[in-house]
């Protein structure tokens, strides 16, 4: 019996595990470890959201099977939410469906629209399901840079010129995890432009829409004329609502792509929890404060770590959006990789932070560090970051 299984294969050691798996043993010998690694928010949900998840868990008929595609409220509160925040129209029927999660979704996509063989352009570095949910699926991918700049379009011009078959999907992600790299609305103009004299459908994530700072709201590529022709759109109410263990996410856009996702889910699961959808309604269409108390608090973090790291010794550029720093390693360190370097931190600095390897081989160099801590503990963070430091006989400026 061969058990060497085709879709395994084609998946390599999850990186960042190793670094998690050292955090966890670490914990378990009753070491104080900062944990900056995993996405994780600290924060609870709105109050008004959790008890309409225990209002309508009360009630007898709630605990049967929900709806794959998402209950009809819970759709139209997200079509209502785009027309608010973007200006855009959607059908909540057509147009929108419910995901277990932006990372569901993106695995559904995949599964619904990609053949063995297809060719899938994705940023380098990512967020691993932004490639391997297409590898699973069978399809190769090509990378193309993160950085919005003249070298992106360059590389789609080249991945169409020189790839056999032609790629026919091109994954972003703005805000960028782990980049924190956002773009404007002429970025997506021009994007949606090539990919209709392409062919090829546009899938972006913006899981991190309402984490914005500096007064720069993120936009939307269905802001774009004629976007929908060829896009679809993720989001997510983990980060904005602090509801990521809940597993509620949304597909919005093209409806042929809409459709293929919501018949792949309907073989694969019956959708959320009803009471979960319920509450997620909550979210939607209560007060909205808590998005902005949330953004707050993110920015207050985001500025105190630029502040504590640099003044021990490490320079973190402020990240324009998300939950992340995308932080080069100190040049006195880079020689170490970033894993290494991971792993030294956390042995030595109790500091766990997630190898920018583990998004893809151009993050070689960098380290994600997830704002889920209180400025508290970032200040205590530093303060080991600084003793390590130290220790290896590395001072401020050198570091």
């Amino acid at each position: 019996m061969d058990d060497e299984f085709y879709r395994i294969k084609r998946l390599p050691p999850y990186v960042i595990a190793e670094v998690n798996g050292m955090r966890a043993a670490a914990r378990a010998a009753g070491k104080d470890i900062i944990d900056l690694g995993m996405g994780n928010p600290d924060l609870p949900p709105p109050q008004h959201v959790i008890d309409k998840l225990c209002e309508v868990a009360m009630k007898p008929d709630a605990h049967g099977y929900s709806q794959s595609k998402g209950i009809p409220g819970l759709r139209k509160a997200q079509a209502n939410y785009y027309g608010r925040r973007f200006g855009v129209e959607l059908d909540p029927e057509s147009e929108v469906v419910v995901t277990m999660g932006s990372k569901e979704g993106l695995a559904s996509l995949a599964t619904a629209i990609t053949a063995p063989g297809d060719v899938v352009l994705a940023p380098n570095p990512s967020y691993p399901i932004h490639t391997f949910g297409f590898i699973i699926a069978g399809a190769t991918i090509r990378s193309v840079p993160t950085t919005p700049d003249e070298n992106y379009f360059a590389s789609l011009e080249r991945a169409m010129a020189f790839t056999v078959p032609r790629p026919s999907i091109l994954v972003v992600n703005y805000p960028s995890n782990p980049t924190a790299e956002t773009v404007d609305l002429a970025f997506y103009e021009r994007l949606v432009a090539w990919a209709r004299e392409n062919k090829v459908w546009i899938l972006s994530d913006l899981a991190y829409s309402e984490l914005y700072y500096d007064g720069k709201p993120t936009v939307s590529i269905l802001q774009v004329k004629g976007a929908k022709d060829v896009a679809v759109e993720f989001t997510s109410l983990s980060k904005t609502f602090s509801m990521a263990g809940w597993r509620i996410g949304f597909a919005v856009g093209n409806r042929k792509l809409i459709a293929a996702m919501t018949r792949v889910k309907s073989y694969l699961d019956y959708g959320a929890f009803t009471p979960i959808q319920a509450a997620a309604c909550a979210a939607l269409n209560g007060p909205q404060d808590i998005v902005e108390k949330n953004r707050q608090l993110y920015h207050k973090r985001r500025d105190v770590l630029v502040e504590v790291m640099g003044r021990a010794g490490w320079d973190i550029p402020p990240p324009p959006a998300s939950m992340f720093a995308w932080a080069p390693l100190p040049p006195a360190l880079k020689h170490m990789g970033s894993l290494e370097f991971s792993k030294q931190m956390l042995i030595h600095a109790e500091v766990a932070v997630a190898p920018g390897v583990g998004y893809g081989e151009d993050g070689e160099g960098f380290v994600r560090i997830a704002l889920v801590e209180n400025e508290q503990r970032l200040r205590q963070a530093a303060r080991n970051v600084k003793r390590w430091f130290q220790q290896m006989g590395i001072n401020s400026s050198a570091a």
